[in-house]
């Protein structure tokens, strides 16, 4: 298929989901991924849509109030641009160039160039250290890496013989990526890009183990994310707004490949703390109509006063982990929309989400997106029914927007695509209509007196107590039940960490729970987290094994 023909089956595609956007039942049935055998998401795509394309596609406030917006046509010249200079400095293809930005307008052009060149992108959040930088240039196999010039210092302790890219000021010995904007921005590619050709390398944010090295194709996250264009309900001219760092995946999803596959803007509001107000001031200002966050964020949203955004976005969803019911109900009483959930991995698009138009089931996470077709697979005796671990079921019809697999680990790669089937790890119910509820991680479910405990559905519980703003549930040991639920807490202002404040949550616990659910450990604590947000429940089940001096025990407050 030519770069002009895999552009029009793109469209054609795009367009589809865009018409039946809240129709789900004609986009489930109708929709077929687009699979070129050649196809370079830049330059069949961003590029085509850019020519002579005046409206914007990149805006980006700043804490101090000043702003930069590039359009289609400026975004499609500047990669360009920044392509030919990367490729006088040795960047070709197939090299991994691990790209350390935030968020920055160099972001979105090395991306872009990066494309343009055939090169894989290895992306990383500023926040990482150079242990975890020396991994990746390791692991990574990393020939190029391009870094803000205040994190360049990182790479003193990093080996290796790559070339040293700087943004913002090079030091000694590094390139200076402005040089590029002094560069022709006429680019010719090398060759026709093989869809399959590697593309992006993700390091997953290993909330259990070491992470894994995901590699996704040409068409996996660029073609995959038609999918999650449609879950966001995005359209042509909207301005979206996703709270997400550079170097999750979820950054890729929301602020590149999903709003300009529909043609929307991306708008980004930088800050060094969060700020409720501030923030849905610019969302005012800006006049956004599609908001995407984490549960973290959200959390802290509802408790300042939403009413203060006198325009709410059209569209509102979260991503990264399930979001509790009652967040869900706060945001609907005070904007009047829903925020819809949705599911999905570092190694997939979305594959389940509640969808524009649909029913939302209080506690679901919705149904298979368009493209996807799920499975829920019983990991003990292979049976598919209504409950198990939430597979992508590869047997009919492999989707465009999974993984090639895990670089260098054939071995993972085969046992996570086992029996014709991607395990995602994760846990889930259906019900009668199709729509599936989260359970939690295979290895967070844990069993207390012989009974199967979900952490997420205690923590939702926990959250409806005025008193929590945050709360993670893990097993504790017990030598009568063998283990009990703990949850961590992080205490909403206003609260003391004391044993009046454990009183009344032990109080709601008792209230809400049924009495094998019941919280029976209780500590106040800061959660956690990997760097995209995901609370790491391995680091507190280690700690609860080892130290539970500023336990707070149920049986005291009763």
């Amino acid at each position: 298929m030519a770069a002009t023909d895999a552009t029009g089956a793109f469209r054609t595609a795009r367009d589809y989901l865009l018409r039946h956007r809240e129709d789900y039942d004609a986009a489930r049935a109708g929709f077929d991924w687009p699979r070129p055998a050649e196809f370079n998401w830049a330059l069949d795509w961003f590029d085509v849509v850019a020519r002579d394309n005046g409206r914007t596609a990149l805006w980006i406030v700043e804490e101090d109030g000043s702003e930069l917006r590039v359009s289609y046509a400026g975004m499609s010249q500047r990669s360009a641009r920044v392509a030919n200079w990367l490729r006088a400095q040795g960047v070709g293809a197939g090299d991994r160039v691990l790209v350390m930005l935030g968020n920055q307008v160099e972001q979105w052009e090395t991306a872009l160039a990066a494309m343009k060149l055939r090169a894989v992108v290895i992306p990383a959040t500023p926040l990482l250290g150079p242990a975890d930088l020396r991994d990746r240039i390791d692991r990574g196999g990393a020939r190029h890496v391009v870094v803000r010039a205040a994190d360049a210092a990182k790479f003193d302790d990093v080996p290796g013989d790559y070339t040293r890219i700087a943004v913002g000021g090079a030091p000694e010995g590094w390139l200076g990526y402005e040089d590029a904007y002094a560069a022709t921005p006429d680019f010719t590619p090398d060759g026709p890009t093989p869809s399959g050709d590697p593309l992006m390398l993700y390091f997953t944010s290993g909330t259990t183990a070491k992470p894994k090295l995901v590699e996704h194709s040409h068409i996996s996250y660029p073609v995959g994310h038609l999918a999650t264009m449609y879950w966001i309900g995005l359209r042509p001219g909207d301005v979206h707004l996703n709270i997400s760092s550079p170097g999750w995946a979820k950054h890729a999803w929301s602020s590149l490949f999903a709003p300009w596959n529909a043609e929307a803007t991306v708008f980004v509001h930088n800050y060094t703390r969060f700020d409720a107000g501030r923030l849905m001031a610019e969302m005012e200002r800006a006049g956004v109509t599609s908001f995407c966050a984490p549960p973290t964020v959200w959390r802290m949203l509802i408790q300042a006063d939403l009413s203060a955004l006198r325009t709410p976005p059209r569209e509102v969803v979260a991503a990264g982990e399930p979001l509790n019911p009652e967040v869900i109900e706060h945001v609907r009483r005070v904007w009047g929309v829903l925020i819809r959930d949705g599911f999905g991995q570092t190694e997939t698009a979305v594959q389940v989400a509640n969808c524009p138009g649909q029913l939302v089931k209080a506690g679901s996470m919705g149904r298979p997106t368009p493209g996807y077709t799920v499975a829920l697979v019983d990991p003990v005796t292979g049976e598919v029914g209504d409950e198990g671990e939430i597979c992508l079921d590869l047997r009919a019809e492999r989707p465009v927007g999974l993984m090639t697999g895990y670089a260098g680990s054939p071995g993972a790669t085969a046992e996570a695509m086992s029996g014709g089937f991607y395990r995602t790890g994760d846990i889930g119910s259906r019900d009668a209509d199709g729509y599936i509820t989260y359970i939690g991680r295979a290895d967070d479910v844990f069993k207390a007196s012989d009974y199967k405990i979900s952490p997420f559905e205690l923590e939702s519980a926990l959250l409806e107590h005025e008193a929590v703003a945050e709360a993670a549930v893990v097993p504790a040991p017990d030598e009568l039940r063998l283990a009990v639920p703990k949850a961590y807490v992080v205490l909403a202002e206003g609260w003391a960490p004391d044993g009046e404040t454990a009183k009344a949550i032990f109080a709601h616990s008792r209230a809400v729970l049924a009495p094998y659910k019941r919280i029976r450990r209780l500590e106040f604590a800061d959660l956690p987290k990997t760097v995209s947000g995901k609370i790491r429940r391995i680091e507190l089940r280690e700690r609860t094994m080892h130290d539970g001096s500023a336990e707070f025990h149920e049986e005291d407050y009763r």
